[in-house]
């Protein structure tokens, strides 16, 4: 009886979770048995190591041998299997020396002629081999993916032929080297192509300074979509840290290409015909939904009342914790989630409320039906939201190109170097995040300023959540001025976005 052990991974949310392949030949009527919760991919890894093995001259020993995937109550999916599985299997055949394998994790999947094809998760999967002091093998494709991530070595081969030379000393497989560390290029649209539309550029401008949530209302037409696609082009580059966590959540989608972070802040708009599960947890295969792809990002949500209601009350928690979690019947899974939401509606189903000559026959009774599909609760978590006003024609062909992006984008930038400074390195990475003692103590509001916010908030009935929003909103207002306190100045902006969408509230 021979036994030999390949460490692969599973995939919690982003973190990568060890699973030992062990791989038994045992005498007996020969079979060929994976056991240990696979999922129907990891079952099927039986015909492609099989049909990998034939390609390579190599056929299966006639014994039983069986397959399992350790810890066993641990739920395995997915292809990535493939690999450990064939590399245990040529260890217990002894093609391989198990004192090598013993240093390395792998993944990846086989085709039938033995080549290895990409597989989600790389990334977490090498740091994962990292801090438990392993190398990795994977796939080609995505050497440069492993190389950001391990301190060990990494093999990444383009198929078992190469991977089993290089065991044998035959060949020898270079360490591949990471991607550089690039700015993406921003293919982003220009703001100075928004005509008119100076309170929304403005609000526009604060919401990207202090990643707040924004909402846009107006009717067909007016700007609120072409504004909203102007926004990830004023964000300023993900730091170092905020880019590979972000790339982890892309790398277990199976989205990062060519092993190269992502710098840029996402932006994702699903369509409002989008499902809970696909918002929140990316389905029943517990994938990233959208709110963490856009992790540090731009979650654009148009056409917000037609979206599914259980999906925009799903919502609210990922809006304050900064996470999704998804509970399921075996296991708890988390995404990080800390996104910046931007949301666009039409006054009322017909779009036109309040136009003379043009709004419908059952207005303002639908404008006020249609807004109250958006909950209170859910609205309560907006920090802005402003009016976007049709431009009339005339305007619109004789307007001169507004301020360019690049302009705005250095405003916002030197505002989140205040923010960082006030903040500190440790602290949140803008006003939008900041809470309890963080925002208590850099605050910095004058009294007359704190009295004009107190008196708002009763007058508004604002909750204390809403206050909270309204004294960071200030905070992001006085970092755009260059200004150490909040004043009353900065106050009165910020409370002039706090708005309803009901005519009734």
């Amino acid at each position: 009886m021979s036994l030999a052990r390949v460490t692969s991974f599973a995939f919690s949310g982003i973190e990568a979770v060890p699973v030992e392949v062990q791989v038994q030949l045992s005498a007996g009527l020969p079979a060929f048995l994976v056991v240990g919760l696979a999922d129907k991919a990891v079952g099927e890894s039986r015909e492609r190591v099989r049909a990998a093995l034939s390609s390579l001259g190599l056929a299966l020993p006639a014994k039983r041998v069986l397959v399992n995937l350790a810890p066993a109550d641990l739920a395995k999916e997915g292809s990535h299997y493939d690999l450990p599985i064939a590399l245990a299997l040529l260890t217990a055949m002894e093609v391989l020396p198990p004192e090598e394998m013993a240093g390395f994790a792998a993944l990846g999947e086989l085709s039938l002629d033995a080549a290895l094809l990409p597989v989600p998760g790389v990334l977490p999967a090498a740091l994962g081999a990292a801090s438990r002091g392993l190398g990795l093998i994977c796939p080609a494709a995505q050497g440069g993916e492993a190389a950001w991530a391990t301190r060990g070595q990494v093999l990444a081969p383009d198929g078992l032929p190469a991977l089993l030379n290089h065991f044998k000393g035959t060949q020898l497989l270079g360490p591949p080297a990471p991607p550089p560390l690039v700015p993406e290029e921003s293919r982003f649209p220009c703001l100075s192509e928004v005509k008119g539309q100076e309170t929304a550029k403005r609000a526009l401008e604060i919401a990207a300074a202090g990643g707040h949530n924004l909402l846009l209302i107006g009717p067909p037409g007016a700007g609120k979509s072409m504004l909203a696609a102007r926004l990830p082009g004023l964000l300023p580059e993900l730091s170092p840290r905020e880019a590979l966590e972000l790339s982890m959540v892309h790398s277990v989608a199976g989205l990062l290409r060519d092993g190269r972070l992502l710098t840029r802040p996402p932006f994702r708009e699903p369509h409002h015909s989008a499902s809970q599960a696909a918002l929140i947890d990316g389905g029943a295969r517990g994938k990233p939904g959208e709110i963490s792809l856009a992790h540090h990002g731009v979650l654009f949500l148009d056409e917000w009342p037609e979206f599914p209601r259980p999906a925009l009350e799903a919502l609210r928690q990922p809006l304050e914790s900064g996470r999704a979690v998804t509970a399921r019947a075996n296991a708890h899974v988390t995404f990080p989630a800390r996104f910046q939401l931007v949301a666009a509606m039409n006054p009322c189903r017909c779009g036109h409320l309040g136009e003379p000559g043009r709004e419908c026959a059952r207005a303002p009774r639908w404008g006020d039906d249609y807004a109250e599909r958006i909950s209170g609760p859910l609205l309560d978590r907006l920090d802005l939201a402003v009016e976007v006003q049709a431009v009339p024609p005339a305007e619109l062909s004789r307007a001169s190109r507004g301020e360019p992006s690049e302009a705005v984008a250095a405003r916002i930038r030197a505002a989140r170097e205040r923010q960082r400074d006030r903040y500190g390195a440790d602290g949140p990475r803008h006003n939008a995040a900041a809470e309890g003692a963080a925002l208590e103590d850099t605050l910095a509001m004058e009294p007359e300023a704190r009295t004009l916010l107190e008196q708002a908030a009763e007058r508004l009935g604002l909750s204390a959540r809403g206050f909270t929003r309204g004294q960071r909103v200030s905070r992001t207002v006085a970092n755009l001025a260059a200004s150490a306190t909040v004043g009353r100045a900065h106050v009165a902006e910020a409370l002039s976005y706090r708005r309803r969408t009901s005519r009734r509230a």
